[in-house]
């Protein structure tokens, strides 16, 4: 049943966003902070690894089960103690004595931050009428997105400005004052009815049968480069086919047992829903290892300072922010799947652009002509995230949601993962024709990842707020054994 306290919608999403844009400032800021962190610690390059490594492996392997547990014992509770526990996490890391406390810290802020962000959508869902849920979801993808590109411009500041003396440390401080507000506005605001099912129970051996699988395929992926690709980082990627093959047939029997799953089997059946988490695996594969690229790029490859590198992407986040905007009205004119595949259309012709410019420029230092290219592609990033959400989302039924929150975020998160590991080994192993045309090779990769999501986009319904899509008994049938 949705919830009748709908009096301040907007102060539930804002709320809402603030957690969602501390979670993912602190997924991407490690890649401008590094540098100063590690001079500060010391440790060795493992080390800073790790610090990105740590989070993201812990995020992800979480992201279901948090999920889950926010239809069990309720989201509301549920954001609570995620939020609680991330905000503490953030001052952990900020007092962290040395290298392998911060790492472990990071670890337990992913852990706290699994629990957060899936009960996000739902509140979202909860506390907003049916027909307003467009412009909420128009807000949510692109601060997602703008707050992804923004995290290496805001630790450049922190960190160069080193305020009170504090120099890298400010990074996970500045979560303090963020993470109280939000703490205090949820237990104002978020929805407290219509969100628990007391007959559901948490499944333990199947959190670890798919927290396993998903180790086994993104520990691999993040640190196989750094490690040299040795043999076992190829075994546990096939061995994780054979897990989630294992976590499938496992859940498979709860269902025929009458026990609660932790992933729906009707959610599994949705084709619509499937389709956009493959999308969504493609998209911010993409996006979020072009975005780790092009810092890389900057830093070592021109030799630009944190601070210059985070400003000279400030375009993209503001064509972000752009775009959203101009894909909320066009999303209601001509369907949110349109808007989607021409923001798509659009990136593309960013990264196009970002070719044109090397091959003008032969790789200057000068930021100044890859400004325009960045804009463009920052514009349809925007776009393309605005409607993504309401779409996917647009079939979930009620009990769903807690489930299909945290399988599509987990999905962003594995592709993310996949895209860092491709787009890094692709850069990094193509060095020997210089940084610049390494890059250009990556570009070219990003080109063919985008077309191949923009044709996936067509398995998408053409508006979210089309009638909900029928459930296939047969495939639900077939996906509960």
């Amino acid at each position: 049943m949705r919830n009748e306290q709908r009096s301040n919608p907007w102060v539930v999403l804002a709320v809402v966003l603030a957690a969602e844009v501390m979670d993912l400032l602190d997924a991407t800021i490690i890649a401008i902070a590094g540098p100063s962190i590690r001079a500060d610690l010391g440790g060795g390059t493992a080390f800073l690894q790790w610090l990105a490594a740590g989070y993201t492996l812990a995020f992800a392997v979480g992201l279901v089960t948090g999920g889950r547990l926010g239809d069990i014992f309720g989201r509301r509770p549920m954001f609570l103690a995620g939020a609680a526990g991330f905000t503490l996490m953030s001052l952990l890391c900020a007092v962290a004595p040395g290298p392998a406390w911060l790492v472990a810290f990071r670890v337990l802020q992913g852990l706290c931050g699994a629990v957060l962000i899936p009960q996000g959508l739902g509140l979202i869902k909860t506390a907003f009428p049916a027909e307003k849920l467009g412009a909420a979801f128009a807000a949510f993808g692109p601060v997602m997105g703008l707050s992804a590109v923004c995290g290496p411009i805001l630790a450049g500041v922190l960190v160069d400005a080193d305020l009170f003396g504090t120099g890298w440390r400010m990074i996970f401080l500045i979560n303090l004052p963020v993470g109280l507000a939000a703490l205090v506005g949820a237990a104002l605001v978020l929805p407290r009815t219509g969100e628990r099912d007391p007959g559901l129970r948490l499944d333990l051996p199947g959190t670890a049968l798919l927290g396993g699988a998903l180790l086994l395929l993104v520990f691999p992926l993040v640190q196989g480069r750094e490690l040299g690709w040795p043999w076992w980082c190829w075994a546990a990627m096939a061995a994780s086919a054979p897990g989630l093959w294992l976590f499938r047939r496992y859940e498979q029997g709860r269902v025929r047992a009458g026990r609660s799953p932790l992933v729906e089997p009707s959610l599994l059946a949705k084709q619509r829903f499937n389709a956009g988490l493959v999308v969504g695996l493609i998209f911010f594969a993409g996006l979020m290892g072009l975005s780790l690229i092009i810092s890389v790029y900057l830093q070592i490859g021109l030799g630009f300072s944190p601070l210059r590198a985070g400003l000279t992407q400030a375009p993209w986040a503001f064509g972000t922010a752009l775009g959203a905007v101009a894909a909320h009205g066009l999303s209601a004119r001509l369907g949110g799947r349109k808007v989607l595949v021409g923001g798509t259309g659009v990136v593309a012709l960013g990264v196009a652009g970002l070719l044109v410019t090397l091959a003008a420029t032969g790789g200057s230092a000068s930021p100044w002509p890859l400004l325009p290219a960045l804009l463009v592609l920052g514009t349809g990033m925007g776009a393309s995230m605005a409607p993504y959400f309401d779409i996917v989302l647009a079939a979930v039924d009620e009990h769903e949601v807690g489930s299909a929150s945290g399988t599509l975020t987990a999905a962003q998160q594995v592709g993310g993962a996949i895209g860092v590991a491709v787009l890094g080994t692709a850069f990094f192993s193509w060095g020997g024709r210089g940084f610049t045309g390494s890059l250009e090779r990556v570009l070219w990769l990003e080109l063919g990842l985008l077309a191949l999501a923009a044709a996936l986009c067509f398995l998408l319904p053409a508006r979210a707020r089309e009638e909900p899509e029928e459930v296939d008994e047969a495939a639900v049938a077939t996906v509960a054994g």
